[in-house]
């Protein structure tokens, strides 16, 4: 079967390699897309190389189907369409001992720290497969992953029908926060430069703010009666969003850190005491998020097809990542039985 594997030095490699029977308790899924992002990202730019086994398939926003099943396998059978949540935790470490071993101190992160779904059959461990509905199309289920990272950091925040919320980032995981939060009954404003991005949000229902060229923080407290915003999403990931993020949010909101900041940057600590803010890190997800995504995506509550900005074969895969480095994209999948 073929793989597109992390290879080391900022490469993608399609290479032929075996594809071993599910052992027990495994499911072998017939990859169908595969979703490109920001974390894949890094690991092409080599900064989770010690993290990965190179050469290595990676990937894990991901469709497919049941191609068959190891022993004791009971759950699924062949044909059954399926995503998987790729959080392999130890259950024994004091985070999941306390119940949340989404966020295990040993965790792995199938498809960095071990192999993903870059790759035409892929064998999961079956506590880590998810159901799909059959009316949902595996072209947008590739989205599950991504929307159930969205509905964990709306969970996280208490957002609650009637409330402001803003987002500040339209990058593909803010696009989808934005659309949870509203589908959840808040007001939505996402901060964003790009005019590409901010088109979209508008598109997608949310009001949007350009803030190049416009006050944002003046503009919120406007449209709040000088309040503030309930909650705040920083998705931006740089410096001055999480230095700022506090200034947009009322008395006792909450500011939830979204985006990954892999080196520590200043916030505004006065801020946090003078309102007696909240802030909540957000990371991953647990199951319900993911049950929550999907219920999104087969409602058509999320527009899969306007974050879909194309989909490529697995021989494209080096070309997919370049075009997102940097890009205005949003969503590029890789059809991997294709190309």
């Amino acid at each position: 079967m073929r793989a597109a594997q992390y290879s080391g030095e900022h490469r993608i490699v399609v290479n032929e390699v075996e594809a071993p029977a599910p052992a027990s308790g495994e499911v072998q899924i017939r990859v169908a897309y595969t979703g490109i992002c920001g974390t894949d990202l890094h690991v092409l730019h080599g900064s989770m190389d010690a993290r990965v086994d190179v050469p290595q398939a990676i990937g894990h926003e991901m469709s497919g189907t049941v191609e068959s099943v190891g022993d004791g396998v009971t759950a699924f059978a062949a044909g059954d369409k399926v995503t998987v949540m790729p959080l392999d935790w130890c259950g024994t470490c004091p985070a999941c001992k306390a119940g949340n071993s989404h966020i295990c101190q040993n965790l792995n992160f199938v498809g960095i720290d071990s192999p993903g779904s870059l790759q035409e059959l892929w064998n999961v461990r079956e506590d880590l497969v998810v159901p799909l509905p059959a009316s949902l199309s595996l072209e947008h289920a590739a989205l599950v992953e991504p929307l159930a990272v969205a509905c964990h950091d709306v969970a996280r925040s208490r957002l609650t029908e009637g409330e402001t919320a803003v987002v500040i980032g339209g990058g593909p995981i803010g696009q989808l926060i934005a659309l949870v939060a509203a589908a959840t009954g808040a007001t939505v404003y996402v901060i964003e430069p790009n005019p590409e991005r901010r088109a979209l949000a508008e598109r997608l229902g949310a009001r949007t703010i350009d803030p190049t060229t416009s006050d944002a923080v003046a503009i919120i407290e406007e449209a709040t009666g000088s309040a503030g915003a309930d909650v705040v999403f920083e998705v931006a990931g740089v410096a001055v969003t999480a230095l700022t993020a506090v200034d947009y949010a009322k008395v006792r909101g909450r500011v939830v850190l979204v985006a990954i900041h892999p080196n520590p940057v200043p916030i505004n600590l006065h801020r946090v005491f003078w309102r007696e803010l909240e802030l909540l890190g957000a990371r991953v997800y647990v199951r319900a998020d993911f049950e929550r995504a999907i219920e999104l995506l087969a409602s058509g509550a999320v527009p899969a097809d306007d974050l879909i900005t194309s989909v490529v074969g697995l021989s494209e895969t080096q070309s997919a990542f370049d075009q997102l480095s940097g890009a205005a994209a949003m969503k590029i999948l890789v059809n991997v039985q294709e190309g």
